[in-house]
């Protein structure tokens, strides 16, 4: 499981396990409760580029909302397996 750091939104984190490059589960930390496990349940057992496609670029508040915010860290867990550096603040940690 990984936990990337979120920016702009109500939500504080999300915690995101992949099985592969399907997700295999989200959880977000704070944020509207229905619309963020709404979200969750809808990417679970989906491909990650799709979700990304799907996701990426919705605006709630500055310029970004929790679905992008969760686009954005699909992004960096791609780019990080790929072996790419993302910037320290929003870099996504294994959870302990």
């Amino acid at each position: 499981m990984y936990v990337y750091k979120t920016r702009g939104t109500c939500s504080k984190a999300i915690e995101i396990e992949l099985d592969g490059d399907t997700v295999k589960s989200v959880r977000f930390i704070n944020g509207c409760k229905g619309n963020t496990a709404g979200v969750a349940k809808l990417a679970e057992g989906m491909k990650v580029d799709e979700v990304i496609a799907r996701l990426k670029g919705i605006q709630c508040r500055a310029g970004t909302s929790c679905p992008d915010q969760l686009a954005q860290a699909l992004e960096q867990m791609k780019a990080q397996r790929k072996g790419k550096l993302c910037p320290v603040e929003t870099a996504i940690h294994p959870s302990t």
